[in-house]
Order: C-alpha cells, then sequence, then structure tokens
C-alpha cells in the first residue's frame, strides 16, 4: 500500500529535514498551479514520469517552465532508445501516486523496489527552496535543494543531475545528432 501524506511527512521528520507544506485545491497540471506559485517561494516544477523501449523508468524532475527535448533526452538520460510516458497504473504500481501528483517524493515508495532512476534537472537543483507535492495534488511542500538529495539518498536513490533542459542540454543535444 503507498504511503501517505503524514508517512512521508514523519520520514523527512526522522531525517532532520524541515519541510512547510500547504494545503490548496487540487492541481493537475503546472498550468492549474500558477496561483499556488505566486503565494509560496521557490521553485515550482514538473515531473515527467518516463519509460525507455527496455523498460527502464525514469522521473525527470525540471522547473516548471523548462523546455525539455523530449526526442534527445533519451541520450542525455542513458536511455535505451526512445522514451515513451508509463501509463497510470505503471505509475501508481512504482511510485504509489496518480497523475497529477506526480513528485521526487514519491521515491519513498520506491524504496524497497528500487525500479525508478531519478533525473533532477541541474537548472532546477541551482534554485532554493523547491515545492513538490506531498503525494497529493491537494498540498505543496517546501524543502531545501540540498535536502532533497539527503532524502532521495536515504530512499535508496542517488538522482543523476544534469542539464536536461535550457540551453546547456540544447547545446549538447545538438552535439549528439
Amino acid at each position: 500500500m503507498p504511503a501517505s501524506r503524514a508517512d512521508l511527512l514523519a520520514f523527512l521528520d526522522s531525517l532532520g529535514i524541515e519541510t512547510t507544506t500547504h494545503d490548496h485545491e487540487a492541481v493537475f497540471t503546472v498550468s492549474e498551479s500558477t496561483e499556488i506559485h505566486h503565494r509560496m517561494p521557490g521553485g515550482h516544477t514538473k515531473n515527467l514520469f518516463l519509460k525507455d523501449k527496455k523498460g527502464r523508468i525514469f522521473l525527470v524532475v525540471a522547473l516548471q517552465d523548462a523546455e525539455i527535448d523530449l526526442k534527445s533526452l533519451h541520450r542525455r538520460i542513458g536511455a535505451q532508445g526512445r522514451l515513451s510516458f508509463g501509463k497510470p497504473e505503471l505509475l501508481m504500481e512504482t511510485l504509489g501516486v496518480r497523475p497529477g501528483s506526480v513528485t521526487p517524493f514519491a521515491l519513498y515508495n520506491d524504496r524497497d523496489a528500487q525500479q525508478v532512476t531519478p533525473i533532477f534537472d541541474a537548472a532546477m537543483m541551482a534554485v532554493d527552496p523547491l515545492n513538490f507535492h506531498p503525494l497529493e495534488n491537494i498540498a505543496t511542500t517546501t524543502i531545501c535543494r540540498d535536502d532533497l538529495l539527503v532524502f532521495a539518498r536515504a530512499c535508496g536513490h542517488d538522482p543523476q543531475v544534469i542539464a536536461v533542459s535550457g540551453e546547456e542540454a540544447a547545446t549538447e543535444a545538438g552535439n549528439d545528432v
């Protein structure tokens, strides 16, 4: 059974990670959450749940307005062949969340199976603090970027921090062709 928000927040607390959580109306897309972003400082994000042709699963986390070239992303993150979006059933099975609630905090639900490879965009990791859903899209939790890495590692994941958006990613993608 997937963890609850309370389970997640207790885990963060046990790690000594300070967070602030704000409840709000349900939001399912980045565009729906614009009003919330104005009320909460820090980087707001989007999360891409992706699968490669070999079945390897990736969670790509970037700033909300990041432009990511999905056609070349597989080369940047070491995927086998082009990427596709993972189905809602796979999302629930691996990360224990529904579409609209995808978050790096869902790595908490992948502690045992270790099926998901987290990719944190370098541009996002230059921002502090960061904001994510706490396993449900009716709240947003603020965390320091360094604590996000502590959390992911405590879940048994070693996130790759690489440029998947912006000029550096576009330049490198152009060199890959």
